[in-house]
């Protein structure tokens, strides 16, 4: 497998020829299983329950999704790409996450997975109607795999801005005024998850789901204890998918960090995100470029407090490019953009994070006092 891309605009930088600063050394993690159950072509959606389904469907038409289908208990939503919905949102005592969904390449593979999970296949009540086999992933979220009878039409988009980039000049005799309006998601790229049990998760997805990894980050001074996060891609072969549709990193928590959605270019990014502030919503971090993942990035919460964000232009992988490996550091979070925020990194102390960093250390997991200290150290560096 080549470690480094094909480029077809002429010589590449040493910044640019690599998705993170250097490779696997011998005997590292391979990033990928050699015979999973099946291999996952993408993230359908995730779920969530909130006490209060007309708030929050507020919140997410300002955010830019679209409603795919409202009941009484149950709020669905969706971006403007052809597929499955994007969310589902159920009526419930507290707002929390409750897991990912992952769509199966085909219909068979749902008889696969389940013979070698001893589970079964459910019928499952998303708009068009399915089918899904559910699990249980070494952190306790429940993981769905789904395959949908119907796939939701497309709806209409926002268009990305035509752009005059030096000698190219192809806007003439007319103005740019990208209106100030919700982003319209196309779709859900990605989610983020904490565990306490990085290792096991990780091999579990790789196993299970034929997922891999497009990069590895380590704590510095700790490379040799193996990776405390990674950026994991679905296998689809030489057709090219998001760097990452799942990162899981290691941290005293288990639970949801964040999840992302695409929109169409960095103006509907901004536009949206001054559409956002206006109504009183508040920015968690942003806008800047990622390094893993290149992608263009705004981070929000929704009055619920949880993480969402808005972005483009992101790497695209196929199956043979191999794991970059990189230093873990907040500095190392973007190419450029604000200073990362507190806010983001979730380190704004509280009795609730304390309890939370006690029981860890004091649980049968991978967290211990090294590996707690690193990344506290990283998040400060």
């Amino acid at each position: 497998m080549s470690h480094i891309p094909v480029d077809k605009g002429g010589p590449l930088t040493p910044h640019q020829d690599l998705h993170s600063e250097q490779g696997a050394l011998r005997g590292e993690h391979p990033g990928r299983a050699r015979n999973p159950v099946i291999k996952v072509a993408d993230l359908a959606w995730l779920e969530f329950e909130k006490p209060d389904l007309d708030r929050a469907e507020v919140f997410a038409r300002d955010f830019g999704f679209a409603v795919a289908a409202r009941t009484e208990r149950e709020l669905w939503l969706r971006g403007t790409f052809a597929g499955s919905p994007c969310m589902v949102i159920r009526r419930g005592p507290a707002s929390r996450f409750i897991g990912a969904a992952f769509r199966a390449a085909e219909r068979g593979d749902l008889d696969r997975l389940a013979r070698a999970t001893g589970s079964e296949v459910r019928d499952i009540d998303v708009p068009g109607g399915g089918q899904s086999v559910t699990l249980l992933d070494p952190s306790g979220f429940p993981v769905r795999v789904v395959h949908c009878a119907e796939q939701l039409p497309a709806l209409p988009g926002q268009q990305p801005l035509i752009i005059n980039t030096g000698v190219a000049g192809r806007r003439t005799n007319a103005t740019q005024r990208p209106p100030r309006e919700p982003s319209r998601i196309q779709r859900l790229g990605h989610v983020v998850l904490e565990t306490r049990v990085f290792i096991r998760a990780l091999d579990w997805y790789l196993d299970t789901l034929g997922m891999i990894v497009s990069d590895f980050l380590f704590l510095d001074g700790q490379r040799q204890r193996g990776p405390t996060m990674a950026f994991i891609r679905c296998d689809q072969g030489s057709t090219p998918v998001d760097h990452h549709t799942l990162a899981l990193h290691l941290g005293p928590g288990t639970g949801y960090v964040h999840s992302a959605y695409q929109v169409t270019d960095l103006d509907a990014i901004a536009a949206g995100g001054e559409y956002l502030a206006e109504r009183g919503y508040r920015r968690s971090w942003g806008i800047g470029r990622h390094i893993q993942g290149s992608q263009l990035f705004d981070y929000w919460r929704d009055p619920d407090r949880f993480m969402l964000e808005h972005f483009a232009d992101g790497d695209l992988f196929s199956c043979d490019l191999e794991p970059g490996w990189a230093p873990m550091s907040a500095s190392g979070l973007a190419q450029w953009g604000p200073p990362v925020t507190r806010d983001f990194l979730g380190a704004n102390p509280s009795p609730a994070k304390l309890r939370e960093v006690m029981t860890a250390l004091r649980g049968d997991n991978e967290l211990d006092p090294a590996r707690l200290l690193g990344l506290m150290k990283a998040m400060s560096s």
